[in-house]
């Protein structure tokens, strides 16, 4: 990793949402912060993880969805949770290893003519 979770933490705080869009498929984009993210906490697995979930009726249906992916505080795993921004949870997945440098992290998928995955403070 090139950055330590500190380091990485505040420069994620930077990201307003003027930054620009990375094409990640044929139907999903990510934001410059997302990309940050990505690229420093060696992340892509996350949006991966997200998108997969498309297939997913209940997931698909919801055009603004919010996931927060938290690692255990004991162990090496993680959970990630998608709900609809109001706590309804719709989806829960977890991974029994990751070496993801955050204690946790939360990312919007909005969808419009396709998805965007954002920070929260890009949307």
């Amino acid at each position: 990793m090139s950055m330590n979770a500190e380091t990485i933490e505040s420069t994620l705080a930077q990201f307003d949402g003027g930054g620009d869009h990375y094409k990640i498929n044929a139907f999903a984009n990510m934001t410059s912060g997302v990309k940050f993210l990505c690229d420093n906490a060696e992340c892509y697995w996350l949006v991966t993880l997200i998108l997969s979930h498309r297939c997913n009726a209940k997931v698909r249906r919801e055009p603004f969805q919010v996931w927060t992916l938290t690692r255990n505080k004991t162990g090496s795993g993680a959970v990630a949770v998608c709900d609809d921004g109001n706590g309804n949870k719709l989806v829960t997945q977890r991974i029994p290893f990751t070496d993801f440098p955050l204690q946790s992290v939360k990312l919007y998928a909005v969808q419009d003519v396709g998805v965007t995955i954002m920070l929260p403070q890009e949307y």
